[in-house]
């Protein structure tokens, strides 16, 4: 199963980055399966450690996923790693096995330790609207004008009309943020 988190890394001089990523979670470990090319992969590479922050909060996904912004956050507890003060529950895992393609790396992690702020009671339909723009977002070279156009109309609907003021906030971002690369 696939699972949307915020997930937090830092790099060598510790200085923490915060990326959407589908983790695949398995029976013993977590898969993480970033780009080759990202600073996730990067600080996984060189630190070896990271933080899976379950979170509600569809703007901040926008927000450092987009834009890069640098989350408010506060140190995990047992490996170096940054948690997002903003999560409902996380977990600082370790790497305990490299390999992947060339495009993709893969790494297996093992959960070190767990906490939880709040429960995490789902999203709704804005929040996964919000969600499926950004992503459309990052693969903006990967996707079909016409397409990319119909199903952002779509997501934009769903979350004017579920959504609250920030998920319509999130969404305009991700609006912003396509538009401003002219693939809209």
């Amino acid at each position: 199963m696939i699972v949307e988190t915020i997930f937090s890394t830092l790099d060598e001089e510790g200085r923490p980055n915060f990326a959407p990523m589908g983790l695949l979670f398995n029976d013993d470990s977590i898969l993480i399966r970033p780009y080759r090319k990202t600073q996730t992969c990067r600080n996984l590479f060189s630190t070896g450690h990271g933080v899976a922050n379950l979170a509600d909060d569809v703007l901040a996904y926008v927000q450092c996923g987009l834009y890069g912004i640098v989350l408010p956050h506060f140190p995990a507890a047992t490996i170096p790693g940054s948690v997002f003060d903003g999560t409902c529950s996380w977990m600082e895992m370790s790497v305990i096995e490299e390999k992947g393609t060339a495009e993709r790396a893969e790494f297996r992690c093992q959960v070190l330790h767990r906490g939880e702020r709040k429960e995490f009671t789902g999203f709704c339909r804005a929040h996964y609207a919000v969600i499926e723009a950004a992503i459309l977002a990052t693969r903006l070279d990967l996707t079909d004008r016409k397409i990319m156009a119909e199903k952002l109309i779509h997501y934009g609907e769903i979350a004017r009309k579920t959504g609250s003021d920030a998920e319509k906030q999130a969404f305009q971002l991700v609006h912003d943020y396509i538009r401003k690369r002219g693939k809209e």
